[in-house]
């Protein structure tokens, strides 16, 4: 690691801005055409595609499983909507300068797990099952995958054990769906996670150990217990391919939502989207698959707290998990529990630096503020977390960074016809107390 801050502020001039937990825009300077980062990828769209018939096998099961996904035939999918009146708060309170339409994918309202987590995570529990259920030989080519909701199932499945390390929607989305399969699951949530979380897993049958330390302390305590038990598997949401190849799956799911809502996504027409950012493994997954299905069409932004831009750090220096925030002066303590996160994933980052358009970091009060305001203009509870969303279309077209990234680009003159999506990672599971608490929170906020 490179151990000099001065050296490193010399480098990165930004990193000042940052270690005064500042707002900061970043422009990636390796964002790079597909036609050169297909080249060098071992992961390619068949992953993508190979994810996507899993999803398809295990349908049945779900569907079973979970009564809520009966309608959707045991697809595990969320809405997109369009928020033109949050669009219109954003260009007149946040003079944001906006074009274009403003769309919400609104994985807070996803099936089972209620945030983004449960692309990723349920995907890569319904994967590990798989390959034991074939290695045992309790699973043929061609057969249901309904069956896997029988008491013998849940009686094989009975016999290992899962961990995960979480802040929050992670631990959730591996709870449930390990919990529904009939394992034996721990969820080792670090200090930033919120109680309803932790009691909501406790309510599941879910084995929760809570740490008084941040969430890289929750993961390496995890991975330990289930090295130590033969039966175990440890979810490694810091270095799993299998979780970012369930989120990548999003992509293909979201051009038939635009092609439904008639957007066009093309080099007259581009996509910007904008997504909440932790350890990366979400928004790494997705935009792995927005790139491969949209080209150079797409580009896509992370959001962090200001107290926690692991992955803006670690890409920007390129020491990716070699640099936590901590190094620069920053606690990683933030309203956004999952986003709280000081060491980002090393996998992920090397993966997405030439895919990444750049980053946009966040003050918790103004999650508070982008979280009233869109449940006072279009009707919409999402968490706070998940409100980071929205700084990058508060700011990509009035920032100076914004607009010289446009004009780069070539973006200037498009911008009438781009649609602008805003990536919402959770919130229909929050209980309606805590609602109340935050929406007091954002009132009270926006008095001061």
């Amino acid at each position: 690691m490179m151990k000099n801050i001065q050296e490193m502020e010399d480098k990165f001039p930004l990193i000042k801005d940052m270690e005064q937990a500042r707002e900061v825009i970043w422009i990636n300077p390796h964002l790079s055409s597909m036609k050169e980062i297909v080249k060098k990828q071992s992961l390619s769209m068949a992953d993508i595609d190979d994810a996507e018939r899993r999803w398809d096998r295990f349908a049945p099961f779900i569907r079973r499983a979970f009564s809520e996904t009966e309608e959707s035939g045991g697809q595990i999918e969320s809405p997109l909507k369009e928020i033109p009146k949050m669009k219109q708060c954003l260009n007149e309170k946040w003079k944001a300068e906006l074009d274009g339409r403003l769309l919400l994918k609104m994985d807070s309202d996803l099936a089972v797990a209620g945030s983004v987590k449960a692309r990723g995570g349920i995907y890569e529990i319904l994967k590990h099952s798989e390959d034991l259920l074939l290695s045992k030989g309790m699973l043929k080519e061609g057969e249901s995958y309904e069956k896997l909701a029988l008491p013998e199932f849940r009686k094989f499945f009975s016999q290992y054990s899962i961990h995960v390390g979480s802040t929050g929607n992670l631990g959730l989305s591996i709870g449930i769906i390990s919990a529904a399969l009939g394992y034996n699951v721990t969820v080792h949530m670090s200090m930033d996670a919120k109680q309803w979380k932790k009691d909501l897993l406790r309510q599941k049958g879910v084995h929760v150990i809570e740490y008084a330390s941040d969430y890289s302390e929750a993961v390496k305590r995890g991975r330990k217990l289930a090295e130590e038990d033969p039966m175990s598997y440890f979810v490694d949401d810091e270095n799993s391919v299998n979780l970012f190849l369930g989120y990548s799956v999003a992509a293909k799911r979201l051009k038939k939502q635009l092609e439904t809502a008639g957007v066009s996504v093309d080099s007259e027409h581009p996509l910007f989207v904008y997504i909440p950012c932790g350890v990366g493994g979400a928004p790494g997954g997705i935009t792995f698959g927005l790139k491969q299905v949209f080209g150079d069409n797409a580009y896509c932004f992370f959001e962090e707290p200001v107290q926690a831009p692991c992955m803006l750090l670690g890409v920007m220096t390129g020491l990716h998990n070699d640099i936590c925030v901590q190094d620069i002066g920053l606690s990683g303590k933030t309203e956004a529990d999952g986003l709280a996160v000081g060491r980002p994933s090393k996998f992920v980052g090397k993966v997405i630096t030439p895919m990444l358009a750049g980053e946009f970091t966040i003050k918790d009060e103004e999650l508070y503020h982008f979280m009233g305001a869109l449940k006072d203009k279009e009707g919409i509870f999402i968490e706070p977390s998940s409100c980071a969303a929205f700084m990058g279309p508060a700011k990509i077209c009035s920032s100076e960074e914004g607009k010289q990234f446009l004009k780069s680009h070539g973006l200037e003159n498009k911008m009438k016809q781009a649609v602008h999506v805003a990536w919402a990672t959770g919130g229909s599971l929050v209980p309606e107390e805590v609602r109340r608490q935050y929406y007091e929170k954002s009132t009270r906020l926006e008095s001061c």
